[in-house]
């Protein structure tokens, strides 16, 4: 952390830092998907899941709904394992606070998952349903 006059000024706006941002951003991405098991069944669900809203024809608000799931899954993903990563920086050795963090890590991404498949069943049984009945 900065400290004295240098620290206590803004930085001035330029993009060329803005487009860093992104690109670090994008390497984050890109990270997350090459290296995390469960990010890559994540992505796989979320492409039946949408083959699936294309083939039946979701509404505008049903692909909010599964545009707010998902998101919201990758999201959790991104920041369990960076407390992950960030665990193992601090305390490589194990640690019964650091398991905590973790585990609590892990349950919000459970959490969020389990709330993108009731979203699906929400979505999905009417639709599916219509399909048989017809």
């Amino acid at each position: 952390m900065k400290t004295g006059k240098q620290g206590d000024q803004k930085k001035k706006f330029k993009i060329n830092d803005r487009l860093k941002s992104f690109k670090n951003a994008f390497s984050g991405f890109g990270r997350l998907f090459r290296d995390e098991h469960n990010a890559r069944i994540h992505l796989f669900i979320l492409v039946m899941v949408l083959l699936a809203g294309i083939f039946l024809r979701i509404s505008s608000s049903d692909w909010i709904a599964i545009a707010f799931a998902s998101g919201l899954v990758f999201v959790s993903e991104c920041f369990n394992t960076a407390i992950e990563y960030l665990s193992d920086v601090v305390s490589p050795e194990y640690n019964k606070k650091i398991k905590r963090a973790k585990d609590l890590a892990a349950s919000g991404v459970l959490i969020s998952a389990i709330i993108s498949v009731i979203i699906g069943i929400i979505v999905f049984f009417p639709e599916i349903y219509r399909l048989i009945v017809s």
